[in-house]
């Protein structure tokens, strides 16, 4: 009898402590098991954070960037961007007239193979004036009378083409197109554009570097393709530059259209 006493009493004793023990084991498991789930969704909602690209990262000119890292450069574009902000301006002109012209410009610059950066080459030329300059050069393009004459416009004392926006633009895409036959780069054609092709080869030769941005070259020439970058970034971001009502100004009128157009 008090054998049978003691083996139920080993035996209650046994699963006492195996039920401590499990008591025990399972929080420690389900608190293991909560970690791991936290890990596991932790590290699968985490996405990197992209920073955006800086101011100079994303300026370019015809697919060609300016150089990183260089204060200089950095500066100058800095400086000749500021130069057309709404501030300093105090006009919508320059929206106005790529709401007229570019729909004329763009596709004839993309039959010659030309990019379309440089419609902004009026913009830059005749944006902001009008007439002939001290020089002679007139027009959307601002070409000179031989240099028009040469790419099949008609100037003289009754009909001057240059000021009709569709015949000088044909003839500007022949000009360029050729320039980057000479050149192989569109930053050295859009600067040859403004100073002349045998002026920028002679200084090309003379400084034995190529690269635009790196160049020393007189203050119009060396700032021109900053100028065209700078109207890009103006028409394309325009509030950014303190254009308010873009949409508004970009919207073309029918039948407002210029007759020089056609």
């Amino acid at each position: 009898m008090i054998k049978k006493h003691i083996i139920t009493c080993t035996v209650i004793i046994s699963l006492l402590v195996m039920a401590k023990v499990f008591a025990y084991n399972m929080p420690q498991a389900a608190k293991n098991l909560s970690k791991e789930e936290k890990t596991t969704t932790k590290d699968t909602t985490v996405t990197p954070i992209e920073k955006p690209l800086s101011l100079m990262a994303r300026l370019s000119f015809a697919e060609e960037t300016l150089p990183l890292g260089d204060p200089k450069v950095e500066r100058k574009m800095k400086k000749i961007l500021a130069q057309f902000n709404f501030d300093n301006l105090q006009t919508n002109r320059l929206h106005r007239k790529a709401a007229e012209w570019f729909p004329v410009i763009e596709p004839i610059l993309a039959a010659y193979g030309i990019p379309e950066d440089f419609k902004y080459v009026p913009l830059v030329e005749s944006g902001l004036k009008s007439g002939v300059s001290p020089k002679g050069a007139a027009g959307f393009w601002q070409f000179m009378p031989a240099t028009a004459r040469t790419y099949g416009l008609k100037v003289n004392s009754k009909v001057d083409e240059r000021k009709n926006l569709r015949k000088s633009t044909i003839a500007a895409a022949k000009y360029i197109k050729e320039l980057y036959g000479i050149f192989d780069s569109w930053t050295l054609v859009a600067a040859a554009y403004n100073v002349g092709d045998g002026h920028m080869r002679r200084q090309i030769d003379k400084q034995n570097q190529d690269n635009y941005f790196k160049m020393k070259l007189n203050h119009e020439t060396g700032g021109y393709v900053y100028k065209l970058i700078s109207m890009k970034e103006i028409v394309e971001d325009p509030v950014r530059h303190g254009y308010i009502a873009p949409r508004g100004l970009l919207a073309v009128n029918e039948g407002n259209t210029q007759s020089s157009i056609n």
